[in-house]
C-alpha cells in the first residue's frame, strides 16, 4: 500500500520520547498508511541509535542522522524532501502536539483542496493548555510579530505542528531561509498570497520526558529568520552579526588597554598586543554564541575554530592596513581610506571564517 502520509520530527537528545511518539502516531493514524522520519542532529544521549533499532524491526519508521549540521528549520527541510509521501506532516518529539487530530488535518488537506493545514492554539477549541505564563508572553508576542510579515490570515504562524502538500513544498523550498526554529512562517512568508491554508485547533500539552529547546537563542534565532526573509538579499543578517560583534570587539580592546596600559602601566606595545588578543578572543566566542549559534564549536573544535579565527583577522588587519595605506598614497582622504581599508579587512574575516572556521 502506498505512503499516504509522512510525519517528520526533528530530534535533539528526545530518546525518551521515541517510543512513546511512535504508538500515539500509530495510534492516531488507525488504518491510514504512513512512515515516520526522525531527523536526529546528532544527539549525545543517542536518539538516532534508539531510532534506528526500532527501524530494523519497522520499515516505516526512518532515521536522518545529521553530523555536523544542525538547526530545527533546516531538519525539518531536509526529513519533508527525504519523504516518500504526498503529504508531509511536522510536529515535535516532546508530544506537545495533539496528535490525534492529524486525520482531520490530511482529510482537510485532501478533500478540502489546501495546501497547509496547520494545527492552532489561538482558535476556539484550542489553547495553551498549561504551559508555563512565560513561554506563553514569548509565543504570543512572536505571534503577533510573525503575523505583520505575513499575506495569508492565520492565527498562529508559530505553530511547529502542520501538514503540507509535498508538491506544494518542493515549488517553495528553495525559497526558505533554513534559518532559525519556525519553520512554518518561513513557508508563509515564501509563499505570499498564493497558499491556501486551513487551521484546526488544539490545545498544547505539557513536556512530560525531557527538557525543553526554547531558550534566549532561540527567540533571537526567530529575529534572524525575520531579517533574513526581508533583507537577506542585500546584507547577510549574519554579516550584520559578525559586524556589531566587531564593533563590541573595538570596546573590549580598548577596555583592555586602558587597564593594561593606563591602571596596571604596562608598556604600550605588549598591551596593545595583549589587548588585541583579549578583543579577539572575545569577539571569537560572541560569534560562536550569536552569530554561527547553529554551527556553534565545542571541545576540541573550539579550540581549532580560535586559532582558525586568530589567523584569518591576523590577515584581515594586515589586509586592512595595506589597503587603506595604499589608498591614502594614491590622495584618498585619510578617513575615506580607513573606513574602506576597515571594510575590506571586515568582508575577509566574515568571508574566511564563514567558510574555515565555521564552514558555512
Amino acid at each position: 500500500m502506498p505512503t499516504e502520509i509522512t510525519v517528520v520530527i526533528p530530534t535533539f537528545n528526545e530518546r525518551e520520547n521515541v517510543r512513546p511518539i511512535i504508538d500515539a502516531i500509530e495510534h492516531a493514524l488507525g488504518s491510514i498508511s504512513w512512515e515516520i522520519i526522525f531527523v536526529d542532529d546528532d544527539s549525545p544521549d543517542g536518539t538516532a541509535d534508539h531510532v534506528q533499532s526500532i527501524a530494523r524491526d519497522d520499515p516505516r519508521i526512518r532515521c536522518i542522522k545529521r553530523v555536523g549540521r544542525r538547526g530545527l528549520s533546516s531538519a525539518c527541510i531536509e526529513g519533508i524532501l527525504a519523504s516518500s509521501s504526498p503529504h508531509v506532516a511536522v510536529t515535535d518529539a516532546d508530544m506537545q502536539h495533539d496528535e490525534g487530530i492529524l486525520p482531520d488535518m490530511l482529510n482537510a488537506l485532501i478533500n478540502e483542496n489546501n495546501d497547509l493545514v496547520v494545527g492552532t492554539r489561538y482558535l476556539e477549541g484550542g489553547s495553551m493548555g498549561t504551559l508555563a505564563s512565560d513561554r506563553v508572553k514569548i509565543s504570543r508576542i512572536a505571534t503577533w510579530l510573525g503575523r505583520l510579515f505575513l499575506k495569508t490570515d492565520i492565527s498562529d504562524p508559530m505553530s511547529g505542528f502542520f501538514i503540507v502538500r509535498k508538491e506544494y513544498f518542493n515549488k517553495i523550498c528553495n525559497k526558505l531561509s533554513v534559518k532559525g526554529y519556525k519553520i512554518l512562517l518561513d513557508i508563509l512568508i515564501s509563499s505570499g498570497k498564493e497558499i491556501r491554508v486551513k487551521e484546526i485547533p488544539y490545545v498544547m500539552r505539557s513536556r512530560l520526558r525531557g527538557e525543553s529547546k526554547l531558550d534566549t537563542l532561540v527567540v533571537w534565532e526567530y529575529f534572524m529568520l525575520i531579517a533574513d526573509k526581508f533583507f537577506g538579499r542585500v546584507i547577510p543578517p549574519r554579516f550584520t552579526l559578525f559586524i556589531m560583534v566587531g564593533a563590541v570587539g573595538v570596546g573590549v580592546h580598548l577596555s583592555a588597554l586602558f587597564v593594561l596600559h593606563k591602571i596596571l602601566l604596562i608598556d604600550f606595545m605588549y598591551s596593545q598586543a595583549t589587548s588585541t588578543i583579549i578583543a579577539m578572543t572575545s569577539n571569537f566566542i560572541l560569534n560562536n554564541i550569536f552569530t554561527y549559534r547553529d554551527m556553534r564549536l565545542h571541545g576540541f573544535q573550539f579550540f581549532r575554530g580560535l586559532l582558525s579565527f586568530y589567523i584569518a583577522c591576523s590577515i584581515g588587519a594586515l589586509l586592512n592596513i595595506l589597503f587603506a595605506e595604499f589608498l591614502f598614497n594614491q590622495a584618498v582622504p585619510w578617513l575615506l581610506a580607513g573606513f574602506l581599508g576597515a571594510v575590506i579587512g571586515s568582508v575577509w574575516n566574515y568571508a574566511i571564517n564563514s567558510t574555515i572556521t565555521w564552514k558555512e
